[in-house]
């Protein structure tokens, strides 16, 4: 009778122990595995996080270095370095962080969005800035092909005046016409053989010129022999950056109108008979020549 209430009693003490472990023990344990599991996820996603935000301090850095490299603007090469150097710390304070540090996590994200709205700010004028200096570059060229074109007619300008100063230059010069040389003998009349020439007498006309300027002109004849020699008068005269020397020279009055003239050069020396070239000047120019041919 003993022995039953014993094996009863183990019996009962076996189911209990049963029901123990069925019912607390090994939900417990299965408790305890599901919450490491857990863990490790949370874990696992804390490291993530932590990594994507590494990346995105670092792609934020670059994206600085990459917007001053566009820009000129000292000053805001200046405040984009900053800001480079502000993101390049909170990286550093981020990798000495433990995944676990849910609160210093959470600090850095908010420092994130921070620099990040700071970036979108500083690209915003940037971008208003290239388009200004768009709009400038355009305005300069406008202008810059504005100048050129100014330029291009004030030479043509310069060069019609020029060419205008040319031709008022051109047509006020004077101009002899009817040129004659005549041999005089020793009694003043025409001679008929250079032997008997005592003196030359040469004439000409002053053509009528309205465009030329009244007053006194100094007019030089020179005579070439048919030696090529001129027959000397004793004076020079500027023609052409150089000295000729002349045979005659007189100053007359002129009006514009039409005006005559005669000079006479002395017979001084050896004259031979050939062709004799006469040439005139006033002003610097030549106005007038004619051969003749003396025996």
């Amino acid at each position: 009778m003993k022995k039953e209430y014993i094996f009863i009693a183990l019996g009962t003490a076996f189911v209990v122990a049963a029901m123990l472990v069925l019912f607390v023990i090994l939900p417990q344990h299965s408790n305890n595995r599901e919450l490491e599991d857990k863990v490790t996820a949370i874990e696992e996603l804390a490291a993530l996080e932590k990594q994507e935000m590494e990346n995105d301090y670092e792609q934020l850095g670059q994206q600085y270095g990459e917007m001053m490299q566009q820009l000129t603007n000292d000053s805001l090469i200046a405040q984009l370095t900053r800001e480079q150097m502000r993101a390049q710390q909170l990286l550093e304070e981020l990798r000495q962080t433990r995944e676990t540090d849910a609160r210093e996590i959470a600090r850095l994200k908010r420092e994130l969005k921070s620099v990040r709205a700071v970036l979108r700010d500083y690209i915003r004028q940037v971008d208003s800035l290239n388009q200004v200096n768009q709009s400038l570059r355009v305005e300069n060229s406008q202008l810059s092909g504005q100048l050129q074109e100014s330029a291009r007619q004030n030479q043509n300008l310069q060069q019609e005046r020029q060419s205008l100063s040319e031709q008022v230059a051109i047509a006020a010069q004077l101009d002899a016409t009817a040129i004659s040389m005549t041999m005089l003998n020793k009694r003043g009349r025409a001679a008929r053989r250079v032997r008997d020439c005592k003196q030359l007498q040469v004439s000409f006309n002053i053509s009528r010129n309205v465009t030329a300027q009244n007053g006194q002109r100094t007019l030089y004849v020179r005579i070439q022999t048919p030696a090529g020699d001129v027959l000397s008068g004793g004076g020079s005269f500027a023609y052409e950056n150089r000295q000729l020397e002349y045979s005659m020279k007189k100053v007359i009055e002129y009006s514009g109108e039409e005006t005559a003239v005669t000079v006479y050069w002395q017979v001084g020396e050896f004259l031979e008979a050939g062709d004799y070239h006469v040439s005139i000047f006033a002003d610097g120019n030549m106005i007038g020549s004619r051969n003749f041919s003396l025996e």
